[in-house]
C-alpha cells in the first residue's frame, strides 16, 4: 500500500496536501498505479477535485477542492491571476539577485510555431561552491525562490533554461554531467524543484490563506550536504 498523503491544510472546502517527487496528480497517458487524486480520495473517503497541476518531479503544495462549487471558484481564481506560487530550486550557476525572465512559450510536445507570453520573477537566496569530478576547479550552484506569474507547462523549467540557469536533477532540460553528479555525491534522485508556498482567495471566508509545504527528506537532506543551511 502507498503512504498516505501529508496532508497540509484542510477545511470545510479545500484540502492541500504536500506531493511526493515522482507522483503524478492524475491519469493521462502513463500508466501510473498510483496518482495524487486516486490516493487522496482513498484517504479522505471523498470525492476530490484537482485544482491545478505539478509536474511529475516537483514536490510541494498541491491543492484540490472538497465540493465543485469551491472548484469553480477557485478555478476562477486561478484564471484571473489572484493565486500566487513560489518554488525553490537548486540551479546551476549564480543568478543575480532579482531577475524577470520574460519569454515567450510554445506548448509542450506540439509541433506549433505558436508562442505565448510567460514571465517569471528569480530571487536569489544563497550559492555554494562544489569541485567538479571531471575537471580541475569549482562551479557555483545556487538555491533560488522562483515566481510563475503565468502558468505555461514546464514554465519554471524551461525559463531557467533559457536563462542559462537549468534545474539541477532535470533530465529534460537540464545537462546529464550535472545530473550524475549530485546523484553521485549528494544522493540527489529528484528534480529539484518544489512547490513551497501557494496563496490564494479563500471560497468561503474571502480573505486569502498562504498554504506551505515543509521540504521533504529527499531534496532537504541533499542539500544540507551541499552546505545549504537555511532551508524553508
Amino acid at each position: 500500500m502507498p503512504e498516505p498523503l501529508e496532508l497540509i491544510h484542510q477545511d470545510a472546502c479545500l484540502v492541500a496536501v504536500n506531493k511526493p517527487s515522482g507522483m503524478l496528480v492524475h491519469r493521462g497517458w502513463a500508466q501510473d498505479d498510483v496518482v495524487a487524486v486516486d490516493l487522496l480520495h482513498a484517504q479522505l473517503g471523498r470525492r476530490v477535485w484537482p485544482l491545478h497541476r505539478l509536474d511529475r518531479g516537483t514536490s510541494g503544495v498541491l491543492l484540490f477542492a472538497l465540493d465543485a462549487d469551491s472548484a469553480r471558484q477557485v478555478s476562477a481564481a486561478f484564471e484571473a491571476g489572484e493565486v500566487n506560487k513560489r518554488y525553490l530550486a537548486l540551479v546551476r550557476g549564480q543568478p543575480p539577485a532579482q531577475l524577470r525572465i520574460d519569454y515567450s512559450l510554445r506548448r509542450v510536445d506540439s509541433s506549433s510555431k505558436q508562442r505565448r507570453p510567460a514571465q517569471t520573477e528569480l530571487r536569489h537566496l544563497a550559492t555554494v561552491t562544489i569541485a567538479q569530478d571531471d575537471a580541475p576547479g569549482e562551479r557555483r550552484y545556487s538555491l533560488v525562490d522562483a515566481i510563475p506569474l503565468t502558468g505555461r507547462t514546464h514554465q519554471i523549467r524551461r525559463h531557467l533554461k533559457h536563462a542559462s540557469h537549468p534545474i539541477i536533477g532535470d533530465v529534460r532540460y537540464g545537462k546529464g554531467a550535472h545530473n550524475r553528479l549530485f546523484r553521485a555525491r549528494f544522493g540527489l534522485h529528484r528534480l529539484a524543484l518544489h512547490a513551497a508556498e501557494l496563496s490564494l482567495p479563500h471560497p468561503l471566508l474571502g480573505h486569502e490563506i498562504s498554504l506551505r509545504a515543509p521540504l521533504p527528506g529527499d531534496l532537504a537532506d541533499p542539500l544540507a550536504a551541499m552546505g545549504f543551511t537555511d532551508l524553508r
